[in-house]
């Protein structure tokens, strides 16, 4: 069998007057992530899973902060731009596991929303689906609520 892993991790300030975003669902909350794109910090840390696991470089290489034509992008049309790229490579997604570190807001009411946005997104039962939330019991920027940070792995596997 043709396996490959990837590693994403992605991190955004938390700011006032944007809205909070993870997996394409918008969390109520006094503030919300700073970013070129909607900086939905989940969806970029799963494209640059899926990126990494087929070594096609990373999502500031596919969507640069520096082109117009990404401002204020929805991360989920994004995430629709790599899975053709994973598709056109010959592999599918088997599942994902990630978890989003944010001290505030708490997570757990939203977290079943969320992986049914991302697996109606990736065409995959909720079943493959894991999205799990954290704190860092008030350390570091995350703890300090200045920003959120994602880690995820995911595993695909070649169709040829």
């Amino acid at each position: 069998m043709n396996l490959r892993i990837g590693n994403g991790y992605d991190v955004h300030q938390l700011v006032n007057d944007r809205p909070l975003i993870l997996g394409g669902v918008t969390i109520p909350h006094n503030k919300g992530l700073l970013g070129h794109s909607d900086a939905d910090v989940l969806t970029h840390t799963i494209m640059d899973a899926l990126l990494g696991a087929l070594a096609l470089g990373s999502i500031g290489d596919h969507f640069p902060d520096t082109d117009t034509a990404y401002k204020n992008a929805n991360s989920m049309r994004l995430l629709d731009h790599v899975l053709q790229l994973i598709s056109q490579k010959g592999f599918s997604i088997i599942n994902i596991d990630t978890v989003v570190v944010a001290q505030e807001p708490k997570l757990k009411p939203y977290i079943e929303a969320i992986r049914q946005s991302l697996a109606t997104a990736l065409g995959l039962p909720l079943d493959r689906v894991s999205v799990k939330a954290t704190t860092t019991e008030k350390l570091g920027f995350e703890g300090r609520k200045e920003g959120i940070s994602c880690h995820g792995v995911v595993l695909l596997q070649g169709l040829l």
